[in-house]
This record gives structure tokens, C-alpha cells and sequence, in this order.
């Protein structure tokens, strides 16, 4: 089984449009969506629609959630707590629903376990970032003691692609771009970002996982930045500073 993993698309519909073009030429069984559908940019419906015409297998993202009313944006910054309140303006009711309706993990086959932000705790799970160590540490646990058997975990949330490795209580960060899964090992898996980079490289990134071969590939996109950029700012969802910074940027 292949596998595309993408996360945080973000209502970033041409890095989503380029994202799924790509993902077309690799032949993959199914897309597994880590969340956050939603949230930063305006094109929420447009991305809810692509998604669902995809079949995507989705678990919720923290955006998702607040969107929908699942949780509050008590802990989220003030631009990202005005999108999400834009955002939920937009939605029609079935958009609303599916969000309502998505799980905060996934199950895939009892070889991959699916999360938004981390494996642990059961009752933040699409909230917690695994951004350091000591909570890396604690969703391997969480994987090792998993009733499924599983040994991959693929999260996001964080932005920023990764592959940890588990082996002999030692983890490592692999950092090939094809990375050759061990079978005795356990591993943590992170897409990165289709539509909100945090870094200064603009491109959307997501990973294809093939379980047969036991390979992870990640894979990075240009897209038309400056585009979504604009609409988002033109929605009076981005600062006028990033629009210019960005605009000057990817203007050639």
C-alpha cells in the first residue's frame, strides 16, 4: 500500500491544487489528510470540496476543531483566532458537519496510526506539538504501547517535516529524502506543510509512504505563493508587511 501523506493545508488552494497534481503522477492507494484543513487562508470551502472529492482518509486538526465549535481558540494567537471566526463564517453547514464529524485519530490497516499533533495525551491530541524531545518521546511510548501494533505514527501540526527513529532506545533524526524504514524500529512521520510554511522555504511539502517497500519519501512543491497570499490579504487575513515581503519575493 501507498500512502500520500499531506497536513495543514491551511485553505491554501493552489498549494493544494499543486499538492494533489503531483500526488496524481505517484500512483498511491489513498491520501491520508493530518488536519488542519482550515484556518490562515480564505479558500476553506474550496479545500473541504477538494479534499472530500479525493476520498481522503482526515483526522482533525486543531483549526479544524475551533472552526466547528469543538474547541475554543482560547490558546491560539489573535491573527489565527480572527481567521478561524472569518472562516467559520464561510462554511456552509455540510462544510461545518464534516468537520464536526472527522476523528482525532486514524487507523490505517494496523500499520499506521494518524494524529494531528501528537499520539499522546488521548484528550489533546490534535493540540499538542511534538516539538521538542521530551514530548517525542512521550508519543513513542504511546506507539509502543499502541493495541494496534503499529510502528509509524504520522503527525503535523508543527509545519516542519521530519522522520524520527526509535531503535534501541536511542532516536535519531533521518534526513535522506527517500528514508529506508527498519523493521525493529518505530518511527514518528511529519509531512511538514502543503499551504502554511514557517520557514523561509516557500513550497508546499508532503510525504508518500509506501508500506510494501517500507519507504518514506518526502516531496517539495513550488506553487503560485504569492497568489494565495493576495487573496488572503485581500480577505484582510494577512498583515501588509508579509503581503510585500512575499510579493517582492516571488514576483520573477
Amino acid at each position: 500500500m501507498r500512502l500520500a501523506l499531506i497536513s495543514d493545508v491551511h485553505a491554501n488552494l493552489e498549494a493544494l491544487e499543486t499538492t494533489f497534481a503531483d500526488i496524481l503522477l505517484r500512483a498511491v492507494d489513498r491520501i491520508v489528510c493530518l488536519g488542519d484543513i482550515v484556518g490562515y487562508n480564505r479558500e476553506a470551502t474550496e479545500c473541504i470540496a477538494l479534499i472530500r472529492s479525493a476520498d481522503c482518509l482526515c483526522v482533525a486538526g486543531n483549526h479544524d476543531l475551533a472552526a466547528c465549535g469543538r474547541i475554543t481558540t482560547r490558546h491560539f494567537s489573535n491573527a489565527a483566532a480572527r481567521t478561524v471566526a472569518w472562516t467559520r463564517q464561510q462554511l456552509t453547514p455540510d462544510d461545518l458537519d464534516f468537520l464536526g464529524s472527522l476523528p482525532l485519530k486514524g487507523n490505517i490497516d494496523d500499520r499506521l496510526i494518524a494524529v494531528h499533533g501528537a499520539l499522546h495525551p488521548e484528550s489533546d491530541c490534535a493540540i499538542v506539538r511534538l516539538d521538542n524531545d521530551e514530548r517525542r518521546m512521550l508519543s513513542f511510548q504511546a506507539l509502543m504501547a499502541h493495541p494496534s501494533g503499529a510502528r509509524i505514527c504520522a503527525f503535523g501540526h508543527t509545519h516542519h517535516a521530519a522522520v524520527y527513529q526509535l531503535h534501541n532506545d536511542a532516536v535519531v533524526v533521518r534526513s535522506e529524502q527517500e528514508v529506508q524504514l527498519r523493521d525493529d524500529a518505530y518511527y514518528l512521520i511529519n509531512p511538514g506543510t502543503v499551504g502554511k510554511p514557517r520557514v523561509t522555504d516557500r513550497r508546499a511539502s508532503y510525504m508518500i509512504l509506501d508500506l510494501a517497500r517500507r519507504t518514506v519519501t518526502i516531496r517539495y512543491l513550488d506553487y503560485d505563493a504569492a497568489a494565495t497570499l493576495a487573496a488572503t490579504h485581500k480577505a484582510g487575513l494577512a498583515p501588509r508587511f508579509g503581503f510585500a515581503t512575499l510579493s517582492s519575493k516571488w514576483r520573477s
